[in-house]
């Protein structure tokens, strides 16, 4: 008995030193598809050909598809969550009165009917020509394979499809509340991704996605007065690209054709997404790197006035991007009036054109932003939204701020701040390891993933410095490129460029609810010279950076390393005098060093007068005499 435990013991050592040292690897797909549009009906009849490669060490008997379109379907999952949530989306609700008169928030997609619901139907599944069992749950297509996909080998599944354009809800639909006529996301059979963490086939719930790396070959056909703006190149622009007129171009495609057909081609990304309208403006504007950057917009004096202003700014964005996080790897993007606010597609967003300059540029920013935190980083959104919306918003946020010139902000990301006390005041913080449609209300979703995980990356700078986290992001970018990077991945990078030990920073921010909350418990008087005290009251720790006035105009600052660190961070204002202190363990609550100067000489103490550490309760920090 004692042989027989000592060898399971050796080979689950064995299985376990296998498995950490298992390569990386990633599925891949080749899409061909051919869609026509019949704008009378709002249906589109396709079929696709999927060229699927399993790069996995494991052999797949099952596939699964995303239907989004079939959310859009009284009774769905998404309806549910709009009758169980505490806040819904208000783009997806309607203020109507019961039966006592009182005011309800009333689901959108609930009172849909036949001809407004989306759908996605799918038959003639074949693989390799063979027939294939397929079962629709949802937003879901299950397929039981003809024959298993070994590891290394490739296969080719295809399909014929039938859609409906649901009445715009919430981004992919039709006729919007700007008038744009289509706006196609989510609008195909989508192959879920499978991972090293097996398969993601999540209901579509309306929170964010996860895809498979691969090339896109698409066609479609619709009436010729329509103009299409979306991902990737557009084949032979001059014959079949209409609206491209004002981009400098002579099309030539044949007067008496009711309808065109057009082609594009998107090389390595994980979505296609297109829009179109009969009344689009199309412009194209230079880029860095000879990008072009195109503006599908509605043609109208006030919408055309402030897209006209946007145009130069995206270019001196994508530039920032480009020097702070690393080179836009595509020739192409596109800006394109849609949808129902903004959302990120590949090489393209879909965003509402009205409302004031400031208003479209924050979104514009914002969505472009996503080319580099999800459309090359590909992280999972639907599992960790916060690396995506949350390191989006912390480029947009740093972005605007060098807009403004002398008139930028010391620190841009004040706002984020506030927000995320709030949430924590709030009690409803939930961890960030949550997913995406776990979340008990869309408020703390939001704070969560944009908020907080924006701070992840301006507290980082107050971790280890602003120097180590701009190299952190140029790494990151360069090793995991058009890859799948999880969480670890990040904090590993920050700790390869940085060489602090961050595990604890990971697991504290993102995998709790912890809060960081320090305090000056006393300043004393102790023979000429004074003793300050400090505590740590909430769970997180941190090393600190603590200044120092005195009374006669002079300052110095201190900085106490965090012991579990490993770490000093450089002084992050060389022009001041830094004294670092003896390191503080997490397990001590109170930590007390000496000031060689009496207590009456001090002005005033402060803990991090960056204001980078998410301290929950700042009243705390300071000390007054």
């Amino acid at each position: 008995m004692q042989k027989i435990i000592l060898l399971s013991i050796l080979n689950l050592s064995f299985t376990a030193a296998f498995a950490q040292s298992a390569p990386y690897w990633q599925q891949h797909v080749d899409y061909k598809m051919e869609v026509s549009m019949d704008i009378k009906t709002y249906q589109y009849k396709g079929k696709q050909e999927l060229i699927y490669t399993n790069n996995s060490p494991d052999t797949l008997r099952k596939v699964y598809y995303h239907l989004y379109p079939n959310a859009f379907q009284p009774g769905s999952e998404m309806d549910a969550r709009l009758h169980s949530i505490k806040d819904p989306d208000g783009r997806m609700v309607t203020k109507v009165k019961d039966a006592d008169g009182k005011e309800i928030k009333q689901s959108r997609i609930e009172t849909l009917q036949p001809k407004e619901i989306g759908f996605l139907k799918i038959t003639d599944f074949k693989q390799d020509g063979v027939a294939a069992q397929t079962n629709t749950s949802g937003t879901i297509l299950e397929v039981t394979l003809a024959k298993p996909i070994l590891p290394n080998s490739k296969t080719t599944f295809t399909l014929n499809f039938d859609g409906q354009v649901p009445v715009q809800i919430r981004r992919s639909g039709r006729n919007n509340k700007e008038g744009i006529e289509l706006s196609m996301s989510q609008w195909y059979p989508k192959l879920a991704e499978f991972d090293f963490e097996g398969w993601h086939a999540d209901p579509y719930i309306a929170r964010e996605f996860h895809g498979v790396w691969g090339n896109f070959d698409v066609k479609i056909t619709i009436d010729k007065a329509y103009t299409i703006g979306g991902s990737g190149y557009l084949q032979d622009k001059n014959t079949i690209g209409h609206g491209y007129e004002d981009a400098g171009v002579t099309v030539t495609y044949p007067k008496k054709a009711k309808t065109l057909t057009w082609h594009f081609i998107a090389p390595n990304v994980h979505d296609f997404t297109w829009a179109a309208d009969k009344e689009y403006t199309h412009d194209v504007v230079k880029g860095p790197n000879d990008v072009d950057l195109h503006f599908f917009y509605k043609n109208d004096p006030k919408t055309t006035a402030n897209w006209k202003q946007l145009e130069p700014l995206m270019v001196k964005v994508m530039d920032y991007y480009n020097h702070r996080v690393g080179q836009y790897p595509y020739k192409q993007y596109s800006f394109i009036q849609g949808g129902d606010g903004g959302m990120e597609y590949a090489m393209c967003t879909l965003m509402l054109g009205s409302g004031t300059l400031q208003g479209i540029l924050g979104t514009a920013t914002h969505e472009l932003g996503h080319s580099w935190f999800q459309h090359i980083l590909a992280s999972n959104e639907s599992k960790h939204p916060w690396m995506d919306e949350g390191f989006t918003t912390y480029i947009e946020d740093s972005a605007l701020n060098e807009l403004q010139g002398d008139q930028k902000e010391a620190n841009p990301f004040k706002g984020n701040y506030a927000a995320y006390y709030s949430l924590v005041n709030s009690g409803k913080e939930q961890p960030q390891t949550t997913h995406g449609d776990r979340y008990d209300e869309n408020r703390p979703y939001s704070i969560s993933s944009y908020v907080k995980g924006s701070l992840f990356l301006s507290q980082l700078e107050y971790v280890i410095g602003k120097e180590n986290v701009d190299a952190t992001l140029k790494r990151y970018f360069n090793d995991f490129k058009f890859k799948h990077p999880t969480p670890n991945d990040i904090k590993r990078t920050a700790e390869r460029v940085s060489g602090a030990e961050l595990d604890w920073y990971l697991t504290d921010w993102t995998q709790t609810t912890n809060t960081i909350d320090y305090g000056i418990k006393a300043v004393t008087d102790n023979a000429g010279k004074t003793t300050v005290t400090l505590e740590r009251i909430g769970r997180m720790p941190m090393p600190i950076d603590l200044k120092v006035a005195y009374t006669d105009g002079t300052s110095e600052n201190f900085y106490i390393p965090l012991r579990m660190m490993h770490f000093v961070k450089s002084n992050p204002n060389p022009n001041q005098q830094r004294t670092v202190l003896a390191e503080w363990a997490w397990a001590m609550s109170n930590y007390s060093f000496t000031i060689d100067k009496n207590k009456s000489a001090i002005k005033k103490i402060t803990i991090d007068p960056s204001g980078l550490m998410a301290d929950v309760k700042a009243a705390n920090n300071f000390f007054e005499n």
